[in-house]
């Protein structure tokens, strides 16, 4: 796993053998941010990284300058895995936590400008994350939800979903109020 851009840029993560997620390609990842790049200015933002795996994603954010960003996870080995990285870089900004995404959504009173959420594929929830997102009012009001989730899945039709973009096997579908 590697930083693709930013201000850690070209920096190598190993996780673990028998790591228990797959980290978003560099290829899907380059293009996902190809496209913030060109909507967002990263400077200030706070994200939300649920189902963080890795924290591949959270970095990327990290990296090109955003104010802070909470990745949630709730495997032990993903989160120990997170907190050794943000250790090892001094990263103030990065909080990352042990909990489950929904259980997080449910109690925060935080609101955030993206949320990135990558939960496993063929996770049977996957509608959930939207409505809940929307139904808790955890973005703020110009905020995007991004989710990650296999190109053999369909999230149009949800409400406030806004677009999908696909990368071999891999789609991110766009959601804004």
């Amino acid at each position: 796993m590697r930083v693709i851009n930013g201000k850690y840029k070209g920096k190598r993560f190993v996780p673990p053998k028998k790591f228990p997620s797959r980290p978003t390609t560099d290829m899907a990842k380059e293009a996902l941010f190809n496209i913030l790049e060109s909507k967002v200015y990263f400077e200030k933002l706070d994200i939300l990284d649920l189902f963080s795996g890795t924290g591949n994603i959270s970095l990327e954010f990290l990296s090109r300058g955003v104010g802070k960003v909470v990745s949630v996870d709730s495997h032990f080995v993903s989160w120990r895995f997170q907190l050794k990285t943000a250790e090892s870089l001094n990263d103030k900004n990065w909080q990352a936590l042990k909990q489950d995404a929904f259980v997080y959504l449910e109690k925060t009173i935080q609101k955030f400008d993206i949320i990135f959420a990558d939960p496993p594929y063929g996770f049977e929830d996957l509608d959930k994350i939207p409505a809940m997102v929307f139904e808790k009012n955890v973005l703020v009001d110009d905020g995007m939800l991004i989710v990650e989730h296999s190109s053999r899945t369909s999230m149009a039709g949800l409400p406030h979903y806004r677009q999908t973009r696909d990368y071999g096997g891999v789609s991110f579908s766009f959601f804004e109020h």
